[in-house]
């Protein structure tokens, strides 16, 4: 950490000084790390620190390394910075993120200093789900989903996630399944062109949620693709990064059931309940759009993928099929 961070940082924290414990793990592509470090004389032990640095090379593991998926990147942790300086204070327990306690960018580094989740009690990571699991991960993006429906999606990706066709000129272009590529740009006019939007979380996978289970609770991490879309971008991806074809084809009505249920009471409590069963009208019939949409990324992106599996090759069938008739 360079003088000027470790600055902020210890007078954001009210600290004498603060030391660096351990790495947590290294950011993709070599654009810096997520350390933890120790508080000295503060009211907290310890804090979590995002820190990047914008390397010379690139060397992306899947050799995506173009100039446009750096300056992607980049955007990627500007507007991580800015969903953390604003519209994150409006969230509540229910969709527990990390406190922020600083920001801070000098030349080709920024740095953002986050609540150490483990400390809070959310430590548990999974690297496989259960169903209650899920459950509480679907209950807090319905909570996110219904607190942030309408919002503009300033100083953010105007369009959420990461996978969005607006971003990913090279994967469409290596994509070979003909009837998908030449689909692609309905499928998004579709998601896009959606009555009822809110802010989606835009990389809500399992690997993303934090786990409190003595209280069975969850947190949410990792805002760089936070932006405006329909909440079924995320609703698709989370389940797609939990189950495999098999399960998705015997779990998928209960697990929208579940997340719709949940959608209900998060916007009854908000004062939304005239919205509710439009709401759920509209996103049920994207659910499958979401999901061909993400799987058109996946295809080109790594068409080897695991998730590129036969119920995601179903789902977008039809709705490549179904695009004649008004999907």
């Amino acid at each position: 950490m360079n003088e000027g961070f470790r600055k902020v940082l210890c007078r954001s924290l009210e600290a004498k000084d603060v030391v660096e414990l351990e790495t947590i793990q290294s950011l993709w592509s070599g654009y810096g790390k997520i350390a933890r470090l120790g508080v000295v004389g503060g009211s907290l032990d310890y804090v979590v620190v995002k820190l990047v640095r914008i390397p010379n090379e690139v060397d992306h593991p899947r050799g995506w390394n173009s100039d446009f998926s750096h300056l992607r990147k980049i955007r990627s942790y500007e507007v991580e910075m800015a969903w953390y300086e604003g519209q994150a204070k409006a969230c509540g327990q229910a969709c527990r993120i990390p406190r922020c306690f600083a920001t801070a960018a000098e030349g080709g580094e920024m740095m953002l200093a986050l609540e150490d989740l483990d400390a809070s009690g959310f430590s548990a990571r999974k690297t496989a789900a259960s169903l209650d699991d899920m459950k509480r991960c679907l209950s807090w993006l319905a909570e996110f989903h219904a607190r942030f429906l309408g919002v503009e999606p300033e100083g953010l990706w105007p369009k959420g996630s990461y996978w969005h066709l607006d971003t990913r000129p090279d994967e469409l272009a290596a994509l070979e399944d003909v009837s998908l590529k030449k689909a692609a740009g309905q499928i998004d006019a579709l998601l896009e062109g959606a009555r009822f939007k809110t802010l989606v979380h835009g990389d809500a996978k399992l690997a993303n949620f934090c786990f409190d289970d003595v209280r069975q609770r969850v947190a949410a991490v990792d805002f760089q693709y936070v932006g405006g879309g329909c909440g079924m971008k995320d609703v698709a991806y989370f389940i797609g990064s939990c189950l495999t074809d098999t399960d998705c084809e015997r779990m998928e009505a209960s697990l929208l059931d579940w997340y719709f249920g949940e959608l209900g009471k998060a916007l009854s409590r908000l004062g939304r309940e005239a919205d509710v069963e439009a709401i759920e009208r509209e996103w049920r019939r994207l659910f499958p759009v979401a999901w061909t949409d993400f799987h058109r990324f996946l295809k080109g992106w790594s068409p080897g993928h695991w998730k590129v599996h036969s119920y995601s090759e179903r789902l977008a069938r039809e709705v490549v099929e179904g695009l004649g008739d008004g999907v």
